[in-house]
């Protein structure tokens, strides 16, 4: 979707994200996070097992519920004196509204960025905080209540990842563009470009290439990222209905499937991971996060002749793979070899300059070989990439510890 103006939201992440899920594992698994727009794929007939788990504790909202006005939200746009949409100049009233601090004299929106959950709209406003979905959501909500016309777009940024206990996070990242606004009685007027809102800064958002995204994929997407946090808490029933309701919305949203995957994996029924997997190929047979889950599955079975030739197809489509060098390292410090996991760890920061807790072990390994400076530095740079508020405060509390006593806690 084309924009030539564009918003940057004043409280952006240091790191940028939406998850677009796709899990994959640093054990057997790994899961996709599918925030951008996939292919054409075949349906997902005959993946689900709905059987084979129990009710979900946390069940999936309507997907009407994602952008609803709570009454904490109504109250806003009344004190906003938005209880009728605004006769002129919506979209600035709106932008005004994300971009001013909550204290700043008045009930702001601006949210912080935070990559622990993907919020509802009403769940982001009453958190005052959420990751890029989670902000797409909150301005949907209240531009439609301003009759503003809402699109969505995906964002071609570099694949980011994260680590989840057993699992790695594959994220993508997504935004949305607030359209001019027909007048009563005319069939168009002219207004101003559409406005990209987004964490991104607009001189970012100028140079990178975008793909439009329907409203369907955009809650799959919620769905899924659900279900990967959901996961990586070990809810495995509570994940496998939230990437169910994620297919439900999009059954052509193949990141849902992987995921989909990941769950009967963890549930026991590796058949049904396996259908899945290859579900995901059929539509992408590049598809990393399914073609690592699938060789890593093969693997857990025996199946050496089978996983060598995806082991193969994987060598050639990325030849590191996400936190290799990481996990070697963190052997490497158990076994006392904290030099090793220096050298270990700088390959990793070639793969992900800006990732957190590359930077927190290299600390970790600086402080072993008494390189204070050193750990001092890649300490402050895990605290100032940290897209987790409460990561990034114990990060900064260990960083004024350390400056004190010379040690980590």
């Amino acid at each position: 979707m084309a924009h030539a103006a564009s918003r940057e939201l004043a409280s952006r992440p240091r790191r940028r994200a939406l998850r677009a899920l796709a899990l994959a594992s640093a054990g057997p698994v790994l899961l996709g996070l599918g925030a951008c727009a996939t292919p054409p794929a075949p349906r997902p007939t005959g993946l689900l097992r709905d059987g084979a788990y129990g009710a979900p504790i946390e069940v999936p909202p309507p997907a009407a519920a994602l952008t609803a006005l709570s009454p904490a939200l109504r109250a806003f746009l009344v004190a906003q004196g938005w209880a009728q949409a605004p006769r002129h100049d919506a979209r600035r009233a709106l932008i005004h509204a994300l971009y001013r601090p909550r204290s700043a004299g008045g009930p702001g929106l601006r949210l912080e960025y935070d990559a622990a959950r993907t919020r509802t709209a009403a769940e982001a406003f009453e958190a005052g905080a959420g990751n890029c979905l989670s902000l797409v959501l909150l301005t949907t909500a209240l531009a439609r209540h301003l009759e503003l016309p809402v699109g969505f777009q995906a964002v071609q940024v570099p694949a980011t990842h994260a680590l989840a206990g057993r699992l790695t996070l594959t994220s993508g990242h997504v935004n949305v563009v607030l359209g001019p606004r027909a007048t009563p009685g005319t069939l168009y007027r002219s207004e101003p470009e559409p406005l990209v809102i987004d964490f991104l800064p607009a001189r970012e958002l100028g140079r990178l290439p975008t793909q439009p995204l329907g409203e369907a994929t955009v809650q799959a997407m919620f769905f899924n990222n659900r279900a990967v946090e959901l996961l990586a808490d070990d809810r495995v029933d509570d994940a496998y209905w939230h990437a169910r309701a994620a297919l439900a919305e999009d059954p052509a949203f193949l990141p849902a499937a992987n995921t989909l995957g990941v769950v009967h994996q963890r549930a026991g029924l590796p058949d049904a991971a396996e259908q899945a997997f290859r579900h995901v190929l059929g539509g992408d047979a590049g598809s990393l996060p399914a073609l690592r889950n699938l060789h890593g599955l093969l693997r857990q079975q025996g199946r050496s002749d089978e996983a060598a030739r995806l082991a193969e197809r994987l060598a050639a489509l990325q030849p590191e793979a996400p936190f290799q060098w990481l996990l070697a390292a963190r052997d490497a410090l158990a076994l006392g070899d904290a030099a090793g996991a220096v050298a270990l760890l700088q390959r990793e920061l070639r793969l992900q300059p800006d990732h957190p807790e590359v930077h927190a072990l290299l600390a970790t390994a600086h402080l072993r070989l008494d390189q204070g400076a050193l750990a001092r530095r890649h300490l402050a740079l895990a605290a100032a990439h940290s897209t987790l508020p409460g990561e990034r405060r114990r990060l900064e509390a260990k960083l004024g510890r350390l400056g004190a006593t010379g040690a980590l806690p």
